[in-house]
């Protein structure tokens, strides 16, 4: 009798474990439920834990015109989470001793102001100085055209810098377009090769590449802003200006694939790793750190044309979140929060589905 009630009590333990789950599972199916049938969102979500998919929920439209739904292989624009992947392959480098930290960014580009003053890690800390691209006055203009190297490399020029060196942090996709040019220098191959043969082949990241023209036949969205009562369709930024700080394409699963082997060493050494998570402000190399509950929680946010996203990972608890959205009406930190909360089994509110008065 004693020896079956060691495997009896882990089987009931399991059966206690899969029925909580369960109940979590429902509720994020009711909180996305109330998202869709209100139309405050299109997009899709994965949770991982362990390094395995354990919920995945997608909604709303790819393609509105093409009356093409959403689903859990659905591609999208992921912004500024493309900095991580280029912060990876920055560090990579290092690591393979064909750059430092320490380098200066008149090795490669001498005609960038301050450019005798500025290392690697002042680039990936937005600890440079150099004016955000983004916030150029003709920027909606030019997003949308062609880009060369060239182009882009004389705004950086043109605009200049806001402060010295190591003043202070301020976030600026400069920065993270200059490291995947500097990688471009180094390995003599495109950003969109560096990053398919350092990250997207080892970890089979099937629905991760480079970005260009948007493709809804093969299953990529298109993105869209709320106008009154109905969507209207965004424009699209041509991918060769955000290159390194916002190209990419992903999915929600592979976002945490990506995110769960970076943690787990398998990208880079955790002496890199410690250095990327290391934080002031919030901003590390490629990383935030997120104030949650008093949570440690690590990741990256990003927005592009009418595309949000964001990507975490808990390495205590071994959760790993993404979610992608290809159009928003409520905001989606306030959601994807809410999202984690209930995998956490904490307290939270569901959205208030009435139109703000």
């Amino acid at each position: 009798m004693e020896k079956l009630l060691l495997p009896m009590m882990i089987v009931l333990s399991g059966c206690l474990v899969n029925a909580q789950n369960n109940h979590k599972f429902e509720k994020l199916d009711s909180l996305f439920n109330l998202i869709e049938l209100n139309q405050l969102g299109m997009g899709s979500i994965s949770i991982f834990s362990n390094g395995e998919e354990i919920y995945q929920r997608s909604m709303g439209s790819l393609d509105m015109e093409k009356n093409l739904n959403a689903n859990a292989a659905t591609k999208y624009r992921i912004g500024s989470i493309t900095k991580t992947f280029t912060a990876v392959v920055t560090m990579q480098l290092i690591e393979e001793g064909k750059l430092e930290t320490k380098t200066y960014l008149n090795e490669y580009f001498p005609q960038i102001p301050n450019s005798d003053k500025i290392t690697i890690e002042h680039l990936l800390r937005h600890q440079s100085g150099l004016f955000n691209v983004t916030g150029d006055e003709e920027y909606s203009t030019w997003m949308l055209v062609p880009q060369t190297r060239e182009a882009m490399l004389g705004r950086f020029i043109k605009n200049g810098i806001v402060f010295e060196p190591s003043e202070r942090y301020e976030y600026s996709n400069t920065n993270y377009i200059l490291l995947s040019y500097i990688a471009e220098e180094i390995e003599d191959m495109a950003y969109a090769e560096i990053v398919k043969e350092r990250i997207v082949d080892k970890l089979n990241l099937k629905n991760t590449f480079y970005g260009g023209k948007i493709d809804s036949e093969d299953n990529q969205a298109r993105s869209y802003v709320k106008s009154e009562n109905d969507w209207a369709l965004a424009p699209e930024e041509d991918m060769n200006a955000p290159k390194g700080a916002g190209a990419l394409v992903s999915t929600p699963g592979d976002l945490n694939t990506f995110y769960y082997n970076l943690f787990e060493g398998n990208l880079v050494s955790q002496t890199s790793l410690k250095a990327m998570k290391t934080a002031q402000d919030g901003i590390g190399m490629g990383l935030m750190k997120h104030p949650f509950n008093e949570i440690e929680v690590y990741g990256h946010g990003g927005g592009i044309d009418g595309f949000s996203s964001i990507a975490v990972h808990l390495p205590e608890e071994q959760i790993t979140a993404a979610y992608i959205s290809n159009g928003s009406a409520y905001p989606v930190n306030t959601l994807f929060q809410t999202a984690v909360k209930i995998i956490l089994g904490l307290d939270y509110e569901l959205p208030d589905p009435s139109p703000e008065k």
